[in-house]
């Protein structure tokens, strides 16, 4: 692959996750600046539900009739549009029009994910060598827009608003300067069977598929406190520069992604996505615990932590849907995984966490808020979902031994 080519896919990837990471830490805190404290789970409920719609939009009419770069310009373009909306319909104390214009974004924004993994596995000669490296820009541009945010002492502000709009026209614009990557699945047929991933389904059943598809959506219920609430917990103890010290956890993302085949070698599938999930409970319990005296080395660890969450159990769980998967379903099945987490347990826990979050928290109250009670029920349920895992997933993956010693 030509160096320039390298270049522009690794910048298409930093502007992508740019975009997501300028807002998204940040709405909450804004919200409850503005008197929306109680509505601000909303905000997270629009990215599963674009979750849900956008495979339905990849599949039937972006992966069949138009060049890959094109729709990738397009929707960010309007989602940018759309973006710009948030503050002005937030000027006018209206939380249904603000969710509504998020909605709309992330309708947008979302299958542009799965866009721009399409048009750089297109022009990449070695996914295994090329694609991390590209893949790594996206966390980098995450980690740089909560830099910024913080440097400007905006998160209480509708500037990461203005920022992540600004950057999706930006994103729509440079995309229309991509490598041309035609229609991956031009003329194939596709049925909303093989979306939602049935066929998949039917192949992979046994009993520990089941269980590790159960516990994957499970898992993502508590997984909603911590991307819901997490930026809100920071800025209300007074930590400095919330958006920054969140971004350490996508810093440790990046690290244990790089470090993972060696725990590979030694815990094997089973116990890499057990860790994932005993480090979900702990990290709740390090947030209960810290929160009375204000114990920084306690976030912190607990916000780092999400590296451990993430790679551990997601990235290790598709491996695991790859490998016990045949070349025939693997797309539907990595589809049918994704629906489940980031789709309808996303869904679930964003909603579930918010009632929780309104019986227990009074952000605008200057009492002393009881966050223990508050972190420590994601940690109980996310230790329950551990155990039963342990207990009944049993490895079923004949290659698994091409990962354990």
């Amino acid at each position: 692959m030509k160096p320039h080519i390298y270049i522009r896919l690794s910048l298409m990837m930093f502007l992508q996750y740019f975009v997501w990471g300028a807002w998204y830490v940040t709405v909450g805190i804004y919200m409850a600046e503005i008197g929306m404290g109680d509505s601000i789970y909303w905000a997270y409920t629009v990215g599963p539900m674009a979750a849900l719609v956008s495979p339905f939009f990849l599949g039937m009419v972006a992966d069949r009739f138009f060049a890959t770069e094109r729709v990738l310009g397009t929707l960010h373009l309007i989602g940018g549009v759309f973006m710009l909306c948030v503050p002005l319909v937030a000027a006018t104390g209206s939380v249904v029009l603000l969710i509504l214009m998020l909605l709309m974004h992330m309708l947008c924004y979302t299958p542009t994910l799965g866009l721009t993994n399409t048009l750089a596995f297109h022009q990449i000669t070695s996914q295994e060598k090329q694609f991390p490296v590209i893949r790594v820009f996206g966390t980098i541009g995450w980690i740089v827009a909560g830099i910024l945010i913080s440097k400007l002492e905006s998160e209480a502000t509708p500037i990461p608003l203005w920022i992540a709009g600004g950057g999706s026209l930006v994103m729509g614009l440079f995309s229309f300067t991509l490598p041309h990557t035609p229609p991956p699945a031009a003329g194939k047929s596709v049925s909303a069977r093989e979306i939602l991933g049935l066929d998949a389904l039917r192949q992979l059943s046994g009993v520990s598929f089941y269980v590790f598809l159960s516990c994957s959506l499970l898992i993502c219920i508590p997984l909603a406190a911590y991307y819901t609430y997490a930026g809100n917990f920071v800025a209300h103890l007074g930590i400095s520069e919330p958006a920054l010290k969140m971004t350490f956890g996508q810093m440790s993302e990046t690290f244990f992604l790089f470090v993972m085949p060696f725990f590979f070698v030694r815990l094997g599938f089973k116990w890499m996505m057990f860790v994932g999930m005993l480090a979900w409970a702990l990290r709740y319990v390090l947030f209960a615990y810290a929160a009375a005296d204000v114990v920084l080395w306690m976030i912190m660890t607990g916000i780092i932590l999400h590296g451990i969450c993430y790679d551990f159990f997601f990235v290790t769980g598709q491996i695991y849907v790859d490998r016990k998967s045949t070349p025939e379903i693997r797309g539907q099945a990595q589809g049918l995984l994704v629906m489940a987490m980031f789709g309808v347990g996303s869904l679930i826990g964003a909603v579930a966490t918010g009632k929780w979050f309104n019986h227990t928290i009074d952000l605008e109250s200057s009492a002393p808020q009881p966050w223990y009670t508050f972190w420590i029920a994601p940690a109980i349920f996310a230790a329950a979902v551990m155990f039963v895992f342990a207990i009944f997933f049993k490895n079923d993956v004949k290659s698994e031994s091409r990962v354990e010693a």
